[in-house]
């Protein structure tokens, strides 16, 4: 597999990240680089792991992560979108997407992974070399949250509109995604 080929992979596979942190973008109120970066290390951090241990289990229990895997990344997505989506109807802050706290940080990284998981293990099965890809793929995740999240802070700023209501339509809208990806192809 060329290095072209693994980054159309690791861009494809950062697409939920870019999102995610977009929405998380336009739900922060102050963005601080900290959180920013936090977030990056996590999404970036789990994307690149996610391949590796798809490669080491391999065929052998990739049936096993193919038959739930959607359904952890749906839950998770439509769990903290309707955290967001409840802050902004009911005018609180919303605390669901607060990255600030690890559970959220990791259960939007594993939401956001769980394909990388599969790609690995068909990297395995391919007999695919696996250092290169995972780092290609860890660091486009990693960029992709850092100007998803300012992108989204951006335009919280610029337009005024409570966006927190839209990234949390977004953020169930990508579970969904994933779900229909998997259930109907």
């Amino acid at each position: 597999m060329s290095i072209f080929d693994v980054f159309v992979i690791a861009v494809a596979l950062a697409m939920d990240c870019f999102s995610v942190s977009v929405a998380t973008g336009v739900a922060a109120e102050k963005p601080r680089f900290r959180t920013v970066l936090l977030m990056a290390v996590f999404f970036g951090g789990f994307q690149g792991l996610m391949p590796v241990l798809g490669w080491f289990t391999g065929g052998s229990v990739s049936h096993l992560i193919e038959a739930f895997d959607h359904w952890v990344a749906f839950g998770l997505l439509a769990f903290i979108g309707g955290g967001m989506i409840r802050g902004a109807l009911s005018g609180e802050e919303s605390k669901a997407l607060d990255v600030t706290r690890l559970r959220t940080l990791v259960g939007l990284a594993v939401a956001t992974s769980v394909d990388a998981l599969i790609v690995g293990v068909n990297l395995g099965l391919m007999r695919e070399a696996l250092l290169v890809p995972a780092l290609i793929i860890a660091a486009v995740s990693f960029v992709l949250t850092i100007a998803g999240f300012y992108i989204g802070a951006y335009f919280k700023r610029v337009c005024k509109f409570k966006f927190e209501l839209v990234g949390g339509i977004v953020l169930i809208g990508i579970g969904i995604k994933i779900l229909i990806e998997h259930l109907v192809g």
